[in-house]
């Protein structure tokens, strides 16, 4: 499941995606626009700016843009950078592995081998998927 933090940063990334022109917005727009946490959603926008995703400008007319195209921007980026791991089980992840401790044997494992198919088709489409895709729809 998605945490707030990340659908958080979609709702932003989206609003800020809508805008024609790459011209800062500001935090409270966002912010009143869906509900979310100034402080927060500063964070949210914070994290996003230093992965490269989101620039800034401050002063007046200041605030966030995007400075990538949305379709240059995948889903599965933004779920890492929030939430970590896309695997539902560490011993499944890609980025984050780690052995699960009751785990006696991976190699022979039922919920490891199924977990990798279930990451593999998430990251199938988490990878294909961008915030483009989100923009149309």
């Amino acid at each position: 499941m998605l945490s707030k933090k990340t659908k958080y940063a979609l709702h932003a990334l989206t609003h800020l995606g809508q805008k024609e022109e790459r011209t800062p917005v500001q935090i409270q727009e966002i912010s009143e626009a869906y509900g979310i946490s100034h402080k927060f959603l500063e964070n949210i926008l914070l994290e996003l700016k230093k992965a490269g995703i989101l620039g800034s400008k401050k002063g007046k007319g200041g605030g966030y843009y995007l400075i990538k195209e949305p379709k240059d921007i995948p889903l599965s980026k933004i779920i890492r950078l929030l939430d970590g791991p896309i695997a539902l089980v560490p011993c499944a992840s890609l980025n984050y592995y780690e052995t699960c401790v009751e785990c006696k044997d991976e190699a022979t494992c039922g919920i490891h081998k199924v977990m990798i198919k279930v990451r593999d088709e998430m990251l199938k489409t988490l990878d294909n998927k961008n915030l483009e895709d989100i923009l149309k729809e």
